[in-house]
């Protein structure tokens, strides 16, 4: 009897490993991920701000935790409906295990200080190292899971089987070359495939897979063949993409009332604003909008404008309204009435509204069986949506665009770009070539091995955004060198990041460090 190519992994074997616990493949994929240090090391990486120690505020490991959660009720829920059920079987499956473990694993790659780590590391990866793929967090993750990690029973990955992989895959795309015609080049993109509008010639914006890792992407998507299509996610994906935007969607809009940080008065006048003069603000041509854009209400009037002009499959100003009015009701009128003050009265007020509209969400997940190209089969009804979209702008609004936080991000902007300065330096000074981090060492003759095999197999994939291609041995050492040092320097934590580059500096007196180690 043929096995179940869902359950398929690399070396096609089907036995559990010698650390396996579970019987159950997919499973015993959850518990690797688990036990695998780039999990553990999520509960020192920024989700928004760094929590320093605080219980009051979501981590990278908390948030993967609570998407879990979503995931696994999301998953339980659409098998409970005979229909839905039906359905995900025809589209290639849907079990909770796997889309329990794809959730656990969704953040594995994202860097230290969160976003922000993020978008230095691409910058410094595409314009430094000249590496076409760049940093992407969604690409790292499915790198670690699939290369990086050495906890699985062959030691190069976890050794996960197909369906977890492609589970993890919330973009099955490239940034540049793959798949071919590219998905970027669709008349409506997928959510994330389309260039940056601020920086056109550099590929797809998300992406979930850097050219090292295409084969992986291509064996882990096989058993999908004929059921969606190239670019769309695995129904599992869909959960934990679904998933990660409902906990997302609710948990930093709890954070930040919990610290002080988002106020009542604003996000009253902003909503309360909106609500009364809706059709006037609607009839405000863009430019006035724009010069207006610090007065209330004019910010959610460009965020109605941007959901007509991105998601018109589902957009609906009526829907649009009664989220706002709803969100007013129970976010304003009724979690933000009240600052947070640490009492037993506040923390059930909180837990309430949490409690509430994670079932609310949850209660509004569907399955399309054709949906835009801008949504997955997963998805959220009409209402749902439109209140995650309203949950997802008061958190940006209030909170991300803050001048305080702005302030901080720098730092840990400038931080990063220095470390990887230094680091760099390392590797290139002879006489220290032989006391590098060993965990830099191993990256480095990876990366070699990796890039010389694309060098001789698939030299397109070496070829940045303006054409010119890779062309001898010191240059594919230099693509080396650079996707190690920042592999190495998107493993560590925040204070891992923080006290390497003291050490690197001469700032610390202490001689052992664990900034090195993962």
């Amino acid at each position: 009897m043929e096995p179940d190519p869902r359950t398929l992994r690399r070396e096609n074997a089907t036995e559990p490993a010698w650390s396996d616990l579970a019987d159950n493949p997919f499973r015993a994929d959850r518990d690797r991920i688990v036990v695998s240090p780039f999990f553990a090391r999520l509960g020192g990486v920024t989700q928004v701000v760094s929590a320093a120690g605080s219980g009051l505020l979501h981590n990278r490991l908390t948030h993967s935790l609570k998407v879990a959660q979503v995931a696994r009720a999301i998953s339980q829920r659409l098998l409970a409906s005979v229909d839905s059920a039906e359905l995900v079987a025809k589209l290639g499956g849907l079990d909770p295990d796997v889309a329990e473990a794809a959730a656990l694993a969704h953040d594995l790659g994202h860097p230290p200080f969160g976003h922000l780590g993020e978008q230095v590391l691409d910058r410094i990866a595409r314009h430094r190292f000249s590496l076409p793929d760049g940093f992407e967090g969604n690409a790292q993750t499915f790198r670690i899971i699939t290369t990086t990690d050495v906890r699985g029973p062959g030691a190069v990955g976890l050794d996960l089987t197909a369906a977890v992989r492609a589970a993890v895959l919330k973009y099955p795309w490239a940034r540049l070359h793959w798949p071919d015609p590219h998905p970027s080049a669709m008349r409506i993109p997928p959510r994330g495939a389309a260039e940056p509008d601020d920086a056109p010639g550099t590929g797809s914006s998300k992406f979930s897979a850097y050219g090292t890792e295409l084969d992986d992407v291509v064996a882990s998507r096989r058993p999908f063949a004929g059921r969606i299509e190239p670019w769309q996610q695995t129904v599992e994906a869909s959960v934990m993409d679904t998933a990660d935007d409902l906990a997302y969607a609710i948990h930093d809009i709890q954070d930040f009332h919990r610290i002080g940080v988002l106020q009542h008065a604003p996000v009253a006048a902003e909503l309360g604003e909106w609500l009364d003069h809706a059709l006037d603000l609607a009839a405000l041509d863009a430019a006035t909008l724009a010069a207006q854009v610090r007065r209330p209400g004019r910010s959610l009037e460009q965020l109605r404008r941007r959901m007509h002009a991105k998601d018109a499959w589902i957009v609906d100003d009526d829907a649009f309204a009664h989220a706002v009015s709803r969100i007013r009701a129970e976010l304003v009128d009724g979690l933000l009435a009240h600052p947070f003050d640490g009492s037993i009265e506040a923390e059930q007020a909180t837990a309430a509204f949490s409690a509430r509209w994670t079932h609310r969400l949850v209660d509004g997940v569907i399955v399309l069986p054709s949906p835009s190209t801008r949504a997955g089969h997963v998805s959220l009804r009409t209402a749902q949506w439109h209140e995650v979209q309203v949950l997802k702008f008061v958190h940006r609004r209030f909170v991300l665009l803050r001048p305080e936080l702005a302030l901080h991000q720098r730092g840990q902007a400038s931080l990063l770009t220095t470390l990887v300065d230094a680091l760099d330096a390392w590797l290139g000074d002879r006489d220290e070539a032989s006391r590098l981090p060993r965990r830099l060492h191993d990256l480095v003759e990876l990366a070699q091995s990796e890039f010389e095999t694309l060098a001789r197999t698939a030299p397109e994939l070496l070829v940045g955004a303006t054409g010119e291609p890779v062309d001898g041995t010191d240059a594919v050492r230099g693509l080396a060198r650079g996707r190690a040092v920042i592999d190495f320097v998107s493993s560590l934590t925040d204070k891992q990041a923080v006290g390497l580059l003291d050490a690197l500096s001469g700032r610390s007196a202490q001689p052992w460090s664990d900034s090195f180690v993962l």
